[in-house]
């Protein structure tokens, strides 16, 4: 799943934080963060917002979790989450 614009940040790591398994983010050149590490997710939002245009890819090891961030991205449709 493709994101960006995350504006709601609290509401995307309360998602992360409800997933059972490991969640990360890669970008197309293929850095990943670990959503679960906090010091990841500094990293990875910083990313996300000093990179206005660029999407990383969002990825859960547990597929039950990607409803969490379907759920998510109903609230927040400007997260730009698309498979």
């Amino acid at each position: 799943m493709k994101i960006g614009n995350v504006s709601q940040l609290n509401d995307f790591i309360a998602a992360v934080n409800e997933c059972k398994g490991q969640v990360w983010l890669e970008s197309s050149d293929g850095d990943r963060f670990n959503l679960k590490s906090t010091f990841s997710q500094y990293i990875a939002f910083g990313r996300l917002f000093s990179e206005q245009g660029d999407y990383l890819e969002l990825f859960c090891s547990n597929k039950e979790d990607e409803l969490i961030f379907f759920d998510y991205f109903k609230k927040h449709p400007a997260v730009n989450g698309k498979t």
